[in-house]
């Protein structure tokens, strides 16, 4: 999700929740302690140079349980975070500590916000000696050319 996306759909939210994948949500007291621009340059495997930019929120489970951020707040927090740091309109990552922090990618299903998992991937797998992926077909796809059997024969 983009910067821009979160931004359209705070102002049409009552609350502002966030859910992780397998279905648990962040306490609703957690707070936004951060959000700011994240750049990543680097060179993969294949050695090609690469940047990335993100716009990170970092949500902190502070245990003072009569705290709820509100969609308006959290606008107003990513408004200012726009004016003082320049930020674009990048994809999000947000930053979460369940067991260990973790950073997922943001997507929301209608009405909460779903913390979804990340996974690593080469991004040069034709450096890395891997095969291909082999194109899926489905049997009905597949015509013998040595059959001497018909649809119509009965055989089949």
């Amino acid at each position: 999700m983009k910067l821009s996306e979160i931004k359209n759909l705070l102002p049409n939210l009552e609350n502002v929740e966030f859910q992780l994948e397998n279905g648990k949500f962040v306490p609703e007291h957690f707070h936004v302690t951060e959000i700011g621009m994240v750049s990543k340059n680097f060179i993969d495997c294949g050695g090609t140079m690469r940047k990335e930019e993100r716009v990170n929120f970092q949500l902190w489970d502070a245990d003072d349980y009569e705290h709820r951020l509100k969609p308006n707040k959290l606008l107003h927090i990513i408004q200012l975070s726009e004016e003082k740091l320049g930020i674009g309109d990048f994809e999000i990552e947000v930053e979460y500590q369940d067991q260990t922090i973790g950073k997922y990618d943001l997507d929301f299903n209608g009405r909460n916000f779903i913390l979804k998992n990340k996974v690593t991937a080469c991004l040069a797998n034709e450096a890395c000696g891997l095969p291909q992926e082999k194109k899926k077909l489905n049997l009905t796809d597949l015509k013998s050319s040595n059959s001497s059997c018909s649809e119509e024969s009965g055989c089949c």
